[in-house]
């Protein structure tokens, strides 16, 4: 019962976090290093979504050229970050859209900006 308790009142938490989250920009500008390399960032809601925004910058970037990545590093950055792990969070979720569903209501807890691609890389001609 106390598991229940805890877990309706992170639900709860979560639902009013997400009615209060916020388009991110999607335009992202690249940070240049020493040794002619690049460094952007990517958002998304999910893993994928924020390695392709993060691809389409780098891309954005080089023009003609071709991004050559470097170093990757996604993190999860979601509402529910230091009170549950990633994989609960997502369990969380699901249950939200669930219980949206039978009330009728969208109750997304996810934001634009759960996951956070940093890609380095280079620019190499073609």
């Amino acid at each position: 019962m106390n598991k229940t308790l805890i877990l309706g009142s992170t639900l709860a938490s979560a639902l009013l976090l997400g009615a209060c989250s916020s388009n991110p920009v999607n335009n992202t500008i690249a940070i240049q290093k020493p040794n002619n390399q690049y460094e952007v960032t990517g958002l998304g809601k999910s893993e994928v979504i924020a390695k392709n925004n993060a691809v389409l910058a780098a891309n954005k970037t080089c023009g003609k050229s071709i991004a050559i990545v470097l170093d990757e590093k996604t993190t999860y950055n979601g509402a529910l970050k230091g009170v549950v792990d990633e994989q609960t969070g997502k369990m969380i979720q699901a249950a939200a859209g669930i219980l949206g569903t039978i009330a009728g209501k969208s109750a997304d807890i996810s934001k634009d900006d759960d996951y956070q691609t940093v890609l380095t890389f280079q620019c190499q001609a073609k």
